[in-house]
């Protein structure tokens, strides 16, 4: 199998393994931790522009893969939010996020076919970091805001019902 065949197929599966997870996770109440440590454990990857073919990336390329995944992260951050279930902050089922996951990782494909013979992959893969990055910090960020609405809602309703209650 080539080299490039077996990185797709393995992209595809975890992509598929993601999709799991994520209908896994939305059974659970949502907590700060839950949606903030993703972004802040991937930020290790930036370790890897200290080995040299990374660092051949220009500032150019940072900017570009910064804004693709900023523009991508609108679509998530559009199609997540939160609903109040047994007193609890709950994820709500978005229909389009396995489509959306897909959709990004055909494109990743796409780009790696496209643009793989014009780059070094590390270069490419430094690239796709910072996409990947500037996709995930802005979507959490915004889901962090709407997870603190949702639960400073939940207080108001709970201290509005036990005071009525009295």
């Amino acid at each position: 199998m080539e080299y490039s065949t077996f990185f797709m197929i393995a992209a595809t599966l975890m992509a598929i393994m993601a999709i799991f997870v994520r209908m896994r996770a939305m059974k659970r109440p949502a907590t700060a931790r839950k949606i903030l440590i993703p972004p802040i454990a991937m930020s290790t990857g930036f370790l890897m522009f200290f080995y040299p073919p990374v660092q051949a990336i220009t500032a150019l390329e940072v900017v570009e893969s910064l804004t693709v995944g900023a523009l991508f992260s609108i679509l998530l951050i559009k199609t997540s939010s939160f609903e109040i279930r047994d007193n609890d902050v709950y994820m709500k089922r978005s229909k389009v996020f396995p489509f959306i996951l897909v959709g990004l990782l055909i494109a990743r494909i796409i780009f790696k076919l496209t643009f793989g013979i014009n780059f070094e992959y590390e270069v490419l893969a430094g690239m796709f970091f910072l996409l990947a990055f500037g996709m995930i910090l802005p979507w959490r960020i915004a889901m962090y805001r709407k997870f603190k609405a949702m639960e400073t809602e939940l207080h108001t309703t709970e201290s509005h019902t036990l005071a009525t209650a009295k």
